[in-house]
Order: C-alpha cells, then sequence, then structure tokens
C-alpha cells in the first residue's frame, strides 16, 4: 500500500502511542507478530523541517518497500516516528525515548551536526545504533553510527581546487550558520583554499534560521572576493540567495558554491535565485540512470506530489534502511552488537550509484560530484569521479585512504 505524506503525518501520533503498549524486541526476540521496531528521527516541525520532512519521507518509504517484498528476513519493520522539533534539546530527549522506553536497537535519523551530537551519548552510553544520513563535518569516530551522508573529503577535496583551477576563482569569502558543521567545513575549505592557492578573505557566521541577510551580503559585495563558499543551512538558504538577488548580485560576477543547498531549497526559494550558482553532493536528481529514474517515479507517489524533488540527505536516507536490512539478515538478528559487525563491508546500489561500508570507520564510499543549477531548479552535472571515493573523515588532519586514523579499533588521538 503506497502511503501519502499527509497520512504518514497523521498517523505519527498513533505510532507513538501504539509503540507505548507493545514489549521490546531490542534483544532479537520477535514480538508477537513478527515486528521489528526502528525508530525515525527528524524534524517535523521547525525551520529545518524543510529538508528533514523530505528525510523522514524517504525513511518510511524504504521501510513501506521492505515490507511489500516480505520485510528483514520474513518480519515486518515497524517505524516509531518521533520529532525531533529543529531542537538538539529536543532530538536528545525524542532518542532517549527511542531507546530507552520504545527499546528500539536502531534509530534512523539527525540532519545537522547539532543534532547528532545532541543523541550521540543517548546510543553511545545505551550501545544502540544511530544510522545518520547527512553529509558532515567529519571529525567523528563512533562505533554506534553509521554514516552514509559524505564527509569533507567527497564534497570538498574535488570541489575547491575545482572551483581554482576551472572556475578560475580564487578569493573566498566563507559564510555559514552559526553551529558546528559550518564552521567544521570552513576549516577543511581553508587548508584546501591555501594548499591550491586561493586565499579567503572572511569567515562569518548568522544564526541558524536567520532570515536578515541584508548587511551580510553588503560585506560579501564589498569585500574583494570572487566567489562565495557558503555553508549555510536550513531555511536560512532560502534568505540568503534571494537578498543576494535583491542587491544585485549575480552568480556570473561572483558565484555561491555551496555545501549545502539542494534541490529542496531551491524549490522552495525559486530556481531563479540559484541559476548559475554551484553545489557539490554525491546526489543530485539530475543523475541520468534507470536506477534514479526509477527511485524519482517512486518517491514522487509515496508523498502525492508529481513535482517533488529528491536530493543527497534524503537519498541517503533511503539507502541506509536496505544497507541495515542487509546487515540484519546477514547477522540473523537485529541486536546493535550485530548490527554494527554485519554492516561492515555492505554495498548496495543506490539511486547514486554504489555505496560501500568501510569497515574500519562506518562511513560509506560515495562518488563525489558538482553540479550548476539551472533555471529548472535542477543541476547540471559539472564534474563526477569515475568510482566512489573512500571516506576519510580526518582528512584535515592528513588521514589518507592508506593510513586511517579511525578503525574498529577507535580513533587514534595521536595523530590529530
Amino acid at each position: 500500500m503506497t502511503t501519502t505524506r499527509r497520512q504518514f503525518l497523521q498517523g505519527t501520533s498513533a505510532l507513538g502511542a501504539a509503540a507505548a503498549l507493545a514489549p521490546s524486541i531490542y534483544a532479537g526476540t520477535a514480538r508477537a507478530n513478527d515486528e521489528i521496531a526502528v525508530g525515525v528521527l527528524f524534524s517535523l516541525t521547525g525551520g529545518l523541517s524543510i529538508v528533514e520532512r523530505s528525510m523522514a519521507d524517504a525513511t518510511r518509504m524504504a521501510i513501506e518497500e521492505i515490507n511489500a517484498a516480505g520485510g528483514v528476513g520474513g518480519r515486518m519493520i515497524r517505524p516509531i516516528v518521533e520529532d525531533g522539533a529543529s531542537d538538539p534539546r529536543v532530538f536528545n530527549e525524542r532518542a532517549s525515548r527511542l531507546v530507552i522506553r520504545e527499546g528500539t536497537p536502531t534509530t534512523f535519523g539527525c540532519y545537522t551536526s547539532a543534532s547528532r551530537k545532541a543523541v550521540l551519548p543517548v546510543f553511545e552510553r545505551r550501545n544502540n545504533m544511530l544510522f545518520y544520513p547527512t553529509y558532515y563535518e567529519g571529525f567523528e569516530c563512533s562505533k554506534n553510527v553509521v554514516y552514509t551522508g559524505a564527509v569533507p573529503n567527497q564534497q570538498l577535496s574535488n570541489f575547491i581546487p575545482w572551483i581554482i583551477n576551472e572556475l578560475g576563482r580564487k578569493t573566498f569569502f566563507i559564510v555559514g550558520s552559526n553551529y558546528i558543521y559550518p564552521r567544521e567545513m570552513a576549516k577543511v575549505s581553508k587548508i584546501l583554499i591555501e594548499e591550491n592557492g586561493g586565499e579567503w578573505v572572511a569567515d562569518e557566521y548568522l544564526e541558524l534560521g536567520h532570515s536578515e541577510w541584508g548587511a551580510m551580503v553588503s560585506r560579501i559585495r564589498n569585500s574583494g572576493c570572487d566567489v562565495v563558499l557558503s555553508n549555510v543551512v536550513g531555511d536560512s538558504v532560502v534568505a540568503f540567495y534571494r537578498e543576494y538577488a535583491n542587491q544585485g548580485v549575480t552568480h556570473e560576477q561572483m558565484p555561491i558554491c555551496a555545501t549545502v543547498t539542494s534541490e529542496i531549497e531551491i524549490a522552495a526559494m525559486g530556481a531563479e535565485f540559484a541559476v548559475g550558482s554551484y553545489t557539490s553532493f554525491p546526489y543530485f536528481q539530475a543523475i541520468q540512470s534507470d536506477a534514479n529514474q526509477s527511485f524519482i517515479e517512486r518517491y514522487r507517489a509515496f508523498v502525492g506530489d508529481p513535482n517533488a524533488v529528491t536530493h543527497h540527505a534524503m537519498e541517503s536516507s533511503y539507502f541506509q534502511v536496505y544497507l541495515w536490512k542487509q546487515a540484519v539478515e546477514a547477522a540473523g538478528e537485529a541486536t546493535p552488537d550485530a548490527i554494527r559487525e554485519a554492516v561492515k563491508g555492505q554495498t548496495f546500489d543506490a539511486p547514486n550509484g554504489r555505496v560501500t561500508i568501510e569497515p574500519e570507520n562506518l562511513h560509506a564510499y560515495l562518488t563525489p560530484r558538482i553540479s550548476q543549477w539551472d533555471a529548472a531548479g535542477q543541476g547540471v552535472i559539472v564534474d563526477e569521479f569515475a568510482e566512489p571515493e573512500k571516506p576519510l573523515p580526518y582528512v584535515a588532519y592528513g588521514e589518507t585512504a592508506d593510513d586511517l586514523f579511525c578503525t574498529a579499533a577507535g580513533l587514534d588521538t595521536a595523530r590529530l
């Protein structure tokens, strides 16, 4: 049965209430009706819901597809949906509810690094598993998280040299939302800018959700930069790009090159405000493959919107459920310890291409790509790697493919 987004949201409270009455399957013991309960934790309200609703939708879509095909080793998946409400404190509270009260051995969720950091102690103290689908800044090594979004070497190590060498832009103004992801991505960017013969003239931040961008855009215009590296997140992206145009700055004159702006933010702002700007992601809706076209069609049918857009974080939200399914089936049980071991080396043909979980650091091999946004709100892919790139969450500290700092034995802190 196909569930629309409206039906999904209406059913959220009912799912939570029903879950409280049911016994846990945490230790792998099947429920009476042979279900596996999992947590789904994203912002369904607040400023970040502009992105996170679609991530919740993609997670639910994968779960419904798996159930329709016979489940996980014959057991149905039962999602327990919680709303992080765009607030790290709420994320921590809801993660605790899922892990402690509901007894879910796995949760799929979180978008921002702030929310991930807020819930991480819950999963680590209780030896539980979080599947985290968002591109992030690296600098983390946890045996309780499977990271399926891009890390800096899959998003910046290709992007910064390309901006300097292909676009010929060498003077950067770095701007971001004021929390850990934009600040840490800026640190990596500065290293890469300097290594590639460029310079940065500013590194500035506005609070997450900030909508008044007039003064910041004015500073950008008067800074002497010839390119903007944007780590702005959430609905602030919409306000930023619109103010950019409002002050008469074009992307032909001074392009915004973003690590966050995706199809969903562009749909929210209007494509005309992003035309000519760039983004680096492993996944774009514009990928020309039968697998991706089928994914787009199925997602639009699931949410009941023929014009719905797909994007990197929601695509990772989708395929990570399948990686989890494969791990549970390989292990023969759904306990955290079993999932952690069985997910190592798991491979899945996702809409973005083949993804594999690196056994040492539990991050995903992904294919770096760069797109320029067109008048239809779609990314025209202008550069892509031939093969998936090994994930290096500590690349800024000198980590290489042959010398990992984060391994199954833990983080070698002496290397930092």
